[in-house]
């Protein structure tokens, strides 16, 4: 066999292609080792030819977002986000596989990656030939990637049909992978897109709404009309305190910080209160500590209910406006309510005197804050079923749009 070196001529690659040969093609990132990957016999040759292991599946490249419909089953709307912000370009995205796709293609499993790559050569070949290529890197299992067509035949001249000279790859390194099958995003192999950018594409692809307030307004009732409506709800405070139970990365830096502030892995909230509360400079560095990791683990909640097919979500937190939870929410509603509603409620709730009720609502930000700040106001000030009535239309409204 004679290895073809194909340059502008792309219908002729094409016909190798639905002939059932082998073409490698040029991405941004590596060259790929091409068949058509939905034939069956045409990818028992690329195992055959690389040596690639039986059990190892191999990804697909596709022209655009449109074939992630025809191609998967039950995609997530994220994916569609993820291919819209990524493609084209290095990042392979893992679904459920549809029904069209091979097993071979599968090697046993029941997902499938999809790649569209930046290569104007190689798209163009996808359009004219018309179906997914199955196209592992084109080179010999555990042999270095190729960059260039030359790569190539020294690994393949005369035992594929022909390679696309796109000349040298720009990235040189191998797409990331990530996976959106498991009710969350997991990352199986670091690349060219890196996974904070991958979770931030996530979280634009929900609608936010963040939730705020004082205490005894009313803001669990509020939530609980979100997650009637399907958003997951976040309590900033509570994710803190999760945080000051399991993580030992966040306690670590506050002892680090504030040496003897943990104590066999428990923090020690008194201990600390005593520094940080007497010196403003102690207590910034504490909230930028702790808000880091704060931020960090509801960015990953996010985009894990985005990566399982979530649209809506809510972010409650005191002290939500002029934060990163404020910039990621598509709009900031406030909730208050007349100051004996909130009194009553703290003294029901929590037990404690009218007099220490008063100075906790007091300390707080005034109504006007909320007012000049967010973009919604629900008041509490009537019965409870009307409130959640105008607490469900609100959020509807929110949501819809």
């Amino acid at each position: 066999m004679n290895t073809e070196i194909i340059t502008d001529d792309i219908g002729r690659a094409a016909d190798i292609i639905l002939s059932g040969g082998l073409v490698a093609v040029p991405t941004e990132t590596v060259y790929g080792l091409a068949a058509n990957g939905l034939d069956p016999a045409a990818v028992e040759k690329i195992y055959e030819v690389k040596g690639r292991p039986a059990v190892k599946p191999l990804s697909l490249m596709v022209p655009g977002a449109a074939s992630v419909a025809r191609l998967c089953a039950d995609a997530p709307p994220a994916a569609y986000a993820l291919a819209e912000r990524f493609w084209p370009g290095p990042l392979t995205i893992v679904l459920r596989a549809g029904p069209d796709i091979p097993p071979i293609v599968l090697a046993g499993g029941k997902t499938v990656g999809l790649r569209c790559p930046a290569s104007d050569r190689t798209l163009s070949l996808l359009k004219t030939c018309g179906v997914p290529l199955a196209a592992p890197s084109a080179n010999p299992s555990g042999l270095q990637s190729p960059t260039s067509a030359a790569d190539v035949l020294t690994y393949f001249d005369g035992r594929i049909d022909a390679v696309i000279d796109g000349g040298v790859c720009a990235v040189g390194t191998e797409s990331t992978v990530a996976a959106l099958t498991d009710g969350g995003l997991r990352v199986l192999r670091p690349g060219a897109v890196g996974e904070d950018d991958i979770r931030r594409c996530l979280i634009d692809s929900l609608t936010v709404v963040g939730v705020t307030g004082g205490t005894g307004c009313g803001k669990t009732t509020a939530l609980e009309a979100l997650a009637a409506h399907g958003a997951l709800v976040i309590d900033a405070d509570a994710v803190y305190h999760d945080l000051c139970r399991d993580s030992a990365a966040m306690l670590g830096e506050i002892e680090a910080r504030f040496p003897g502030s943990v104590e066999d892995g428990v923090l020690q909230r008194k201990r600390l209160g005593a520094v940080v509360f007497s010196d403003a400079a102690a207590l910034r560095d504490l909230q930028g500590i702790t808000d880091r990791y704060v931020d960090r683990e509801i960015d990953r909640r996010l985009s894990d209910h985005a990566a399982a097919g979530g649209r809506y979500a809510a972010v409650d937190a005191i002290s939500l406006i002029g934060t990163k939870l404020e910039t990621i929410s598509r709009a900031t509603v406030g909730i208050l309510a007349p100051e004996e509603t909130r009194v009553l409620r703290l003294m029901a709730r929590e037990g404690i005197t009218r007099e220490y009720a008063l100075l906790r609502i007091r300390a707080q930000k005034p109504d006007d804050y909320y007012i000049q700040h967010c973009d919604r106001i629900i008041v509490n000030d009537g019965g409870i079923d009307d409130y959640r009535r105008r607490c469900d239309e609100l959020f509807a409204e929110l949501l819809e749009d």
